[in-house]
């Protein structure tokens, strides 16, 4: 089925393109949320004379996306989960735990912008990709741990990991400017 695209679509094309999609994904997601028209002549007219409003609508929600982006850049957020001895969780972390987690640290997101491929079924800190606009996205920094303490330690222990990195590179700089001035 050929559908016009309203907005930008990360897996089909920009707005305005004409694309075949499956008939099941224009006629259940497209359509009904309003991201696609059908390619029609009526519907590729009417899009053309709609295309500055729709664009200026598009811009000026991706602007809001992107003030938004710039408030959750360095977010981190801690789940706290039961836990075997191995790591294993008993249950998973979904999107919908992720996105509850997010709104707890005050930003307001829904579900569906987490975009969260596999649940995650084991204790430490995840990257997670938080879409807030089609062509904007954060990184999310999440912690699951056993309890606060144990989230904790685990920062402190990653932060000093990190330092003691840092340290090394820090000290061949030395050594190679005073190979240098030899």
């Amino acid at each position: 089925m050929e559908v016009i695209l309203l907005e930008r679509i990360e897996s089909l094309g920009q707005m305005g393109d004409v694309v075949n999609v499956k008939p099941g994904y224009a006629r259940n997601f497209l359509l009904p949320q309003k991201k696609a028209l059908r390619a029609s002549k009526d519907n590729l007219t009417y899009f053309e004379k709609q295309r500055a409003q729709l664009e200026a609508a598009n811009l000026k929600r991706r602007e809001e996306a992107q003030a938004v982006a710039a408030k959750m850049d360095g977010v981190k957020v801690l789940i706290v989960r039961q836990a075997g001895e191995s790591g294993q969780l008993y249950g998973s972390v979904s999107g919908r735990d992720l996105a509850d987690a997010i709104k707890a640290a005050g930003y307001t997101i829904e579900r569906r912008q987490v975009a969260l491929d596999t649940p995650i079924k084991t204790l430490g800190t995840y990257t997670v990709r938080v879409a807030l606009h089609p062509e904007v996205s954060v990184n999310v920094q999440v912690t699951i741990a056993r309890s606060q303490e144990e989230a904790e330690r685990a920062a402190a222990a990653a932060a000093e990991a990190e330092a003691e990195a840092a340290e090394p590179a820090a000290e061949d700089v030395v050594a190679e400017e005073a190979a240098t001035e030899e």
